[in-house]
């Protein structure tokens, strides 16, 4: 039976020359981009599956040289049946992280089946997808493996740990994460000996879109402020949320429209010990609809200068 070819290069959006670290960053992106837990996209889910199983395929040399073999010539979503003896060709044997059971036909069609391979100890597509790779047929194999934790603002803030909740062939387990100081986007906790066969867990960082800050420069933090033109004109102390609560600046008069006032020490915690600044960016709100005594007042002071 045909399945659809999967371009994974395509997927990735490297080529086929691509070094590994530069798979590794495609990936990366991607990943946080698709993220289910971050992005807003109808399709994420889908999308990010797609890019777990490419990923899985291209930083293995193994899969990679054999996925290779299939040719330049295909393209996405064609109909795809690999050649007669494919699953015993180059008597190869794959080991597999994470949620294999989540890849598609397409992945399960090119590395299932490994019967030939007697040192990996898959017989069939049942073992491939309730195993985790073996050296023989009795003694596990070490493996690492990568999951992704998505965070709050308030999360990189305050420090401390969470517990991450994991699925395997043996059932759920907890384990947990500290956070260390100076954490961003994109950062990669090591936990040795955590994984299955006391492999080493790799937990990707991922921070969540917050409804009012923005970080800027990996450990600062901006806002927009609204205010009325005569504050701006005249000055006024104003209040703002920071993550450490509410506190009360002072804007100078003659503030203009795109200009920051600085909060020193309110931002992120870096890894020095200190924390960057936060910076209220003020934005002048002129009023849409006005009545005949503001408009005479604006009037006069128009003519004024």
């Amino acid at each position: 039976m045909s399945v659809q070819y999967k371009d994974y290069y395509k997927i990735l959006g490297v080529s086929r020359d691509a070094k590994p670290d530069e798979i590794r960053k495609a990936y990366r992106k991607l990943a946080k981009q698709f993220h289910p837990d971050v992005s807003k996209e109808a399709n994420a889910e889908e999308k990010y599956k797609e890019i777990n199983e490419a990923y899985e395929v291209l930083k293995d040399p193994d899969k990679k040289q054999k996925y290779d073999t299939l040719g330049m010539n295909w393209q996405s979503g064609q109909d795809f049946t690999p050649p007669p003896g494919w699953g015993n060709m180059n008597g190869q044997s794959f080991t597999f992280e994470g949620d294999v059971g989540g890849f598609s036909d397409f992945f399960r069609t090119i590395f299932g089946g490994m019967s030939g391979a007697r040192s990996s100890g898959f017989g069939n597509l049942n073992d491939l997808f309730n195993q985790t790779g073996y050296y023989d047929s009795h003694r596990p194999m070490r493996q690492d493996s990568e999951v992704n934790l998505t965070l709050t603002l308030e999360d990189v803030f305050k420090g401390g740990s969470r517990n991450l909740r994991l699925r395997s062939k043996t059932g759920e387990r907890e384990i947990n994460v500290r956070l260390p100081k100076g954490i961003t986007d994109g950062s990669q906790i090591k936990l040795p000996g955590k994984s299955e066969n006391g492999g080493d867990i790799y937990v990707n960082i991922h921070i969540a879109k917050h409804n009012i800050f923005t970080i800027t420069n990996k450990f600062d933090l901006t806002r927009e402020l609204k205010v009325a033109p005569w504050d701006a004109v005249l000055g006024k102390d104003i209040q703002t949320d920071t993550l450490d609560g509410n506190v009360t600046v002072k804007m100078p008069p003659g503030f203009q429209d795109g200009q920051k006032l600085r909060l020193r020490g309110k931002g992120l915690p870096n890894r020095d010990g200190g924390f960057g600044d936060m910076y209220i960016q003020i934005r002048i709100e002129i009023p849409r609809h006005i009545n005949s005594q503001q408009k005479s007042l604006w009037q006069e002071l128009a003519k004024l200068g």
